[in-house]
């Protein structure tokens, strides 16, 4: 059977500034399972009630933890565009039907000249991959508005979304390049951006 499409991100955006304060967290303590609890003690997100803090806490670090250790230490270390690229690598690698509609819709769209995204690209998406997927059957019309409104909010935050709904290429920085070709098949496919993929030799 096909593995059932992860459906949280319905809020929240890339979370790009709660992940560097869970990551420095992370390199202090090394051990993910500690994490949690001193966000939480800590109120490292300055989250105005505890509920929220939890749930905020727990979607950044289920991210978060799809990174290596050294992509990690490169979002901490590097700027806040590279923080930016890692996280949505981190989305990718999280949610496989953001993953599918970054490669075979965003960037195919940019690859192919065709560089703009409106909004019925999302739900022509979603039908289509809802002959595969009854959970996409099943979902209410709101549920979907609040997917779709929450990825293209996370594709604009990551800077390869215009506001008039334009595909901007992706331009990374070679130490980025380097970490999501060290996967195979690379993260750069998750990007619109010319640049080429290929696995660590």
């Amino acid at each position: 059977m096909t593995e059932r499409y992860a459906l949280s991100f319905t809020t929240g955006g890339l979370l790009w500034g709660e992940a560097l304060k869970l990551a420095e967290i992370y390199l202090e303590l090394g051990v993910w399972e500690e994490v949690s609890r001193t966000a939480r003690d800590r109120n490292a997100l300055q989250a105005r009630t505890s509920s929220s803090s939890a749930r905020v806490v727990l979607e950044t670090l289920q991210r978060l933890r799809t990174l290596t250790d050294p992509e990690i230490a490169l979002m901490i270390a590097g700027g806040p565009t590279e923080g930016r690229h890692l996280m949505w690598a981190a989305v990718c690698r999280r949610y496989s039907l953001i993953a599918e509609f970054s490669e075979e819709v965003v960037r195919e769209r940019f690859l192919v000249m065709r560089p703009v995204l409106e909004p019925e690209a999302f739900e022509q998406f979603v039908r289509g991959k809802s002959l595969w997927h009854p959970e996409l059957v099943d979902l209410k019309p709101s549920t979907a508005t609040r997917l779709r409104q929450n990825l293209f909010r996370m594709l604009r935050e990551v800077g390869i979304l215009g506001e008039s709904g334009d595909i901007i290429p992706a331009v990374m920085s070679e130490r980025v390049v380097d970490a999501f070709n060290r996967r195979s098949p690379s993260d750069i496919r998750f990007f619109p951006t010319t640049t080429s993929a290929g696995a660590e030799q």
